[in-house]
């Protein structure tokens, strides 16, 4: 069973940085996209950065020059670096995976979910 695990989260001061992880293991399929998403209370899951597996990356608008993606292949491991935290990045942060078969069929994993709370 694949299993993403999710850590780094926590309370922060407005202005503050946060750095989240995402391992993703047991897993015979290769990786291709990686992103994290946020939920906030009351509102749906968002897009907040998403990477592909060659690199190429995409962000929210809302937190575009602030926050910053990044994975590593070797220990497929996906990282938000989250600078100039706001308290509306205030959610659970959700990892996500998209594996891809030998045959070529996408498979979509998610994490537990870490809880991120920006507030003085």
């Amino acid at each position: 069973q694949v299993q993403l695990v999710e850590s780094g989260g926590g309370l922060v001061q407005p202005g503050g940085s946060l750095r989240l992880s995402c391992v993703v293991s047991r897993t015979r399929f290769s990786i291709n996209a990686l992103g994290w998403y946020r939920q906030a209370p009351g509102r749906q899951r968002e897009l907040v950065a998403r990477i592909t597996r060659v690199g190429s990356t995409a962000y929210a608008d809302s937190v575009k020059g602030r926050f910053t993606i990044s994975r590593d292949n070797a220990k497929n491991t996906v990282y938000l670096q989250m600078n100039s935290l706001k308290p509306e990045d205030t959610g659970v942060y959700y990892c996500n995976a998209v594996l891809v078969s030998v045959r070529g069929d996408d498979f979509d994993y998610w994490g537990q979910g870490t809880q991120v709370t920006v507030s003085s």
